[in-house]
């Protein structure tokens, strides 16, 4: 009987999968920032991850996720800060799956040292990769589009993020003026300078460009 894709070590799971690699900027300037970022990424997206975040060497963290949904909330959370350097690497995962993402390998995990390597020189500490090259293109698109977005939000400043924050929250326009006892206008001026609606007009479309990379990059993974 022919093993399935989870019983044996040169089988690979069905679909790509995003692997999403943070290391630390100026580190050793810099206080140990691992764990507050592990933290808050579990909190927010444990249940979307394929394995637990994971601290892998020193100052770096990896996240895996099937969702480009989760993906790019990942990138989006951890570049915020501007104190990582982002790579998301696309691509195949072996199978059986081990317990922890440090121990996992596949082309996806390639991919993202190969994009975390090249965010540390690049516009917005972001870089992304494709484990095909069928799928170089694509990921080329992608990578441009989302470094727009990031470069986007380093431009926001406290009181844009405040006023983004509470929107995203769930918060109407009101309500938010309300709790930060400014007006109204202040309010649509403020997400205004923030850029609050391109972001949101974004993001959906980003997540279907990163849908289509995982497509492609599975598709080619199994041709």
């Amino acid at each position: 009987m022919t093993a399935g894709p989870r019983e044996t070590e040169t089988a690979c799971m069905e679909g790509a999968m995003f692997v999403v690699t943070a290391d630390q900027v100026a580190s050793r300037r810099d206080a140990d920032r691992t764990g507050a970022l592990i933290a808050e990424l579990a909190d927010r997206y444990g249940d979307q991850l394929v394995f637990p975040p994971d601290q892998t060497a020193g100052d770096e963290i990896q996240l895996v996720t099937e969702s480009a949904h989760t993906a790019l909330g990942i990138l989006l959370d951890a570049t915020r800060s501007r104190r990582w350097s982002v790579g998301v690497g696309v691509g195949d995962i072996r199978t059986p799956l081990p317990d922890a993402a440090r121990k996992a390998s596949g082309s996806a995990f390639i991919a993202a040292r190969e994009a975390v390597g090249s965010a540390k020189r690049a516009d917005g500490r972001f870089a992304l990769r494709s484990g095909s090259d069928a799928a170089a293109v694509r990921a080329a698109e992608a990578e441009s589009l989302l470094r727009l977005l990031v470069l986007l939000r380093e431009r926001r400043t406290d009181h844009g993020w405040e006023v983004v924050d509470l929107m995203r929250a769930g918060h109407r326009q009101k309500d938010v003026a309300a709790l930060l006892d400014v007006s109204a206008a202040a309010v649509s001026a403020r997400l205004k300078a923030a850029m609050w609606r391109a972001e949101e007009d974004a993001r959906p479309a980003l997540e279907h460009l990163l849908e289509q990379l995982d497509h492609e990059s599975a598709t080619s993974a199994t041709a």
